[in-house]
Parts: C-alpha cells; sequence; structure tokens
C-alpha cells in the first residue's frame, strides 16, 4: 500500500503528533507498505529527506518558529501543500491519504482526496477539535470552524486518540469515531530499569504555553524547597519569559533548568535520567510525553484532564489532581520525594504499564482500518 501522510509538523519540528506521526510511518515502512510524509519546512532542515525508510518531503510555508505554527504557516502549509500534491507529485500515486490534525492538513487532505479519488483517514489529536483546548485555539477557531465540518464528514474514517477526544468531537461532528490510542516505540526508548538518583529528578516536556499550566510547576516546588529535588522544564513558547519571571520571584535559579526546545531523543535522554513527569496541564488529547515518560520509568504527577486519566493509574504509578489545586500536588510531590521506595514502585510500575501503548500495535491498527477503507 503507498501511503501518503499529511501533517504540518514533523520531527524535529512541533509537539506531540509528528513524534507519532514518525513512528506509525517508520512501521508502516517495516510492514512492506511505501510512505510519503508531506510536512512544513523550517529553519535549515532538509528539504527532500529519507528517514529510516519513509520519504520526508518538507514545503516552505513561511513558519517562524519550531515550537508553534502560527495562522500564516498553517495557510502556507495548505496552499504549499495543495500545489506540491496536485501539480508536483508525479511519481507518488497514493492509496490513501492519512491526514493528521483537521486544521491544518485537513483541507489538504479532502480537497486533494477528492481530485485524486483516493480515500483520506482523519486524526483528531486535540488542539484541532473546537472548545477542547481553548487556550491555545479558542480565538483562531471561532472563524475556522464553518468551514470544519466538510473535512469531518467527507473522510473515509475519523479516529481520535483518546476516548476524551472523541467525546469532545462528537459535541460537533455528528460523525463516527474511532479510538487509537497514541503509541510509542517501547522497544527503542524504555528504561532497562530504574534506579534512585541522590537528588530527585522532577522533568516537563512541552510547549510553554497556558493549557500547560506551567505556573503551577513553580507554585507547587516552592513550598517544597525545604527537600531535595531539581526541576528541569524542557521546552519553549509564549509563557517562558513569565515563568523565568516566577522561578527568580521564588529564589529557585539554582533548582530549575530550562534547556530549550529540544528533539525527541534528546527529550527521551532527559527522561531516562529523571524520576517524576510533573504535567499539570489543563487539557490533554493523549500526551505523548506521558506515555514516554512511563516507558522510561517515571512515576507520574498529572492534571485531572483530557486523556490524562487514561494513562495514569493512581496510587500505582502517579497521582491526578485539579490543575488548581496547588494544596494536592504539593502533598503528592512531597510523598513522592520523602518515600523513595514508593517513589520507585510507582517508577516500575509505570515501565510495566507502557507496555500496553506500544507503537507496533497501535500501528496495526491504523493498517487493518486502511486495509477496510481500501
Amino acid at each position: 500500500m503507498k501511503i501518503l501522510v499529511l501533517i504540518h509538523e514533523f520531527p524535529p519540528v512541533g509537539g506531540g503528533g509528528g513524534p507519532i506521526a514518525r513512528d506509525l510511518s517508520h512501521e508502516w515502512v517495516v510492514a512492506g507498505h511505501q510512505v510519503r510524509v508531506v510536512t512544513a519546512h523550517y529553519g535549515d532542515l532538509a528539504k527532500k529527506d529519507i528517514i529510516d525508510g519513509v520519504e520526508v518531503i518538507r514545503l516552505p510555508s513561511n513558519r517562524k518558529e519550531m515550537f508553534r505554527a502560527g495562522i500564516p504557516a498553517m495557510m502556507g502549509y495548505i496552499f504549499a501543500a495543495l500545489r506540491y500534491c496536485l501539480f508536483s507529485m508525479k511519481d507518488f500515486q497514493p492509496d490513501l491519504l492519512h491526514v493528521h490534525f483537521a486544521v491544518p492538513a485537513g483541507p489538504v487532505g479532502m480537497i486533494v482526496g477528492w481530485l485524486l479519488r483516493r480515500p483520506y483517514v482523519l486524526t483528531a489529536h486535540l488542539g484541532d477539535i473546537p472548545g477542547a483546548s481553548p487556550e491555545k485555539t479558542g480565538t483562531w477557531f471561532k472563524f475556522v470552524f464553518p468551514f470544519t465540518p466538510p473535512i469531518w464528514k467527507n473522510a473515509a474514517r475519523v479516529v481520535a486518540v483518546s476516548e476524551y477526544s472523541k467525546s469532545m468531537a462528537l459535541k460537533s461532528y455528528a460523525v463516527p469515531i474511532d479510538v487509537i490510542y497514541n503509541g510509542i516505540d517501547y522497544q527503542k526508548i524504555h528504561a532497562p530499569a530504574v534506579h534512585p538518583h541522590s537528588v530527585t529528578q522532577i522533568v516537563f516536556a512541552g510547549r510553554f504555553v497556558p493549557q500547560k499550566n506551567l505556573q503551577q510547576i513553580v507554585a507547587t516546588c516552592s513550598r517544597l524547597r525545604d527537600l531535595s529535588w531539581h526541576c528541569t522544564l524542557i521546552g519553549d513558547g509564549q509563557d517562558k519569559n513569565t515563568l523565568l519571571g516566577l522561578i527568580a520571584e521564588a529564589g529557585l535559579e539554582d533548582r530549575f533548568s530550562l534547556p530549550g526546545w529540544k528533539t525527541p531523543e534528546e527529550v527521551i535522554a532527559i527522561f531516562q535520567d529523571s524520576d517524576i513527569l510533573f504535567l499539570p496541564s489543563r487539557s490533554e488529547g493523549l500526551p505523548v510525553v506521558g506515555i514516554q515518560a512511563m516507558a522510561c520509568g517515571l512515576a507520574l504527577v498529572l492534571g485531572d484532564a483530557g486523556g490524562n486519566p487514561e494513562i495514569l493509574t493512581p496510587l500505582k504509578n502517579g497521582f491526578l489532581e485539579d490543575p488548581d489545586d496547588t494544596d494536592a500536588f504539593e502533598r503528592d510531590l512531597r510523598t513522592l520525594l520523602t518515600d523513595p521506595e514508593k517513589l520507585l514502585a510507582y517508577r516500575s510500575y509505570s515501565l510495566e504499564a507502557a507496555k500496553a501503548f506500544d507503537i507496533h500495535e497501535t500501528a496495526k491498527q491504523y493498517e487493518a482500518l486502511f486495509s477496510k477503507v481500501v
């Protein structure tokens, strides 16, 4: 089968959806399929590349930031991808299109699929679902939403990455929706074993945006200054300066590290040298970093929002709390920081539980779906 993958951000650019698209594409190549990814160009990345057998085409789209695509960049991707798929892609005739995100790849998949008479499968992650991530998309979705129903209606199948994402999508779109959980390459990234650190390592990874609620991390950690810990905040975004100000105000500059935006491989390396993932999000589809952290043997302290409850087993490998409940987060982290045996037990449970999200199984589920569609 020839599969054309449409996604506006692909590693090392962008967030969680990109690594999922990359790993799925690799699995399909291993299974004998031919896969071409059409994504956006950024910086000095190669415009044409082959990564683990996957053809990657990066198109100029006016993207200015690695961690975020604004409206101009999304519009640029739509026009560039349409032009490429309809006029330049003479050497690749797909059997099926796999579209990640209803916006901006959705319009491309719908138009190209219709003109080439090929079906497309839409995977909705969260930011492309009305109301699911208002801090991130609330403003521009007011203008975009009227144009999106045909994208969902004309898809051969629609997939959500969590039950939460499905429930949110059904509020706006009356279409059948399957659920296929995000996956990770467990064999590639899992830690061989968990071991304690002399200073407990707390970590966060993601965009520095309101939905990630990073202010809560500083507020909680400032109450734990009597204990031994260090916190690494991986990422970048609009809230960075605010975050730096809060850390300085709390006098915790020596307890926090902000290494900036990292490649997926660099994130995994940091995870494998950490103990606790602190992700007090206000909304999530199915957090890829949460699954990656589990595979690296981390205990989880998560905001009780979105798809977070679907990856965590309370009192087994972590805690779920209201994103605004600083007292609860303090209690949870204090428990893990003062009870090394419990922390190791939680980390060991995560390491085992992550096997349920192996990308090999996720890819097989998509393959079965694609076969039905084709």
